[in-house]
Order: C-alpha cells, then structure tokens, then sequence
C-alpha cells in the first residue's frame, strides 16, 4: 500500500513559520499559530489511527514545534505592548522623545 500524505502538513509548517515572522504584528501571529496548533492536532490524530498509512509526519511535528515556538514569541511580545502601553501610555507612543524622557524618569539611565 502506497503512503498518503497527510492533508494539512504543508498548511502546518507554512503557518508555523509564519507565525514566527509575524511576531511583531500585535496578534496576527498568535492566530495564526493557534490554527497550525488546531490543524496539527486534526492531522495527529489521523496519524494516530494509521501511522503506517502516512508519510509526512514529520512536517506536522516540526510545524506544531514552530507553532509553539510563535505562540510564545507572540505572547511575550504582546505582553510586553500592553506593558509598555500602560507605562507609557498610547498617545505619547506616537513621540519617541516622549518615550525616551518617560523611560528615563521611570527606570533611570
């Protein structure tokens, strides 16, 4: 019997790469590594009924790791927008110098 390939594979690793490159687009990377998340749990559980039926199961691993990778890239940077939105506030986001004068009398240097 011939290997089928696995339907979202390819989906699965495209996604997960992509939510690594878009980190820094306050939140589009978070979707998109939560739906290769999805895709990749639908696909192991097909690889789980017929692992010998499959051949690239080895795509959905390493996309699920780089979903993973870009879910906690994408929320350490989203904290750290909320962070700097409450500290600095959204209007004064908009004048680097305002930022760095905040910066300073806050945390000193």
């Amino acid at each position: 019997m011939e290997k089928q390939k696995l339907p979202n594979g390819i989906a699965v690793l495209i996604l997960g790469i992509a939510s690594i490159l878009s980190c820094c687009f306050y939140g589009i990377g978070l979707i998109l590594a939560i739906v290769a998340l999805v895709l990749a749990k639908k696909d192991t559980a097909l690889y789980n009924q017929n692992p010998e039926g499959y051949a690239n199961y080895g795509q959905i691993k390493t996309g699920k790791i780089l979903a993973i990778i870009g879910l906690v890239i994408n929320i350490i940077y989203l904290l750290f927008a909320i962070w700097l939105i409450a500290t600095v506030g959204f209007e004064n986001l908009q004048d680097q110098d305002a930022v760095r004068r905040i910066m300073t009398e806050k945390f000193g240097g």
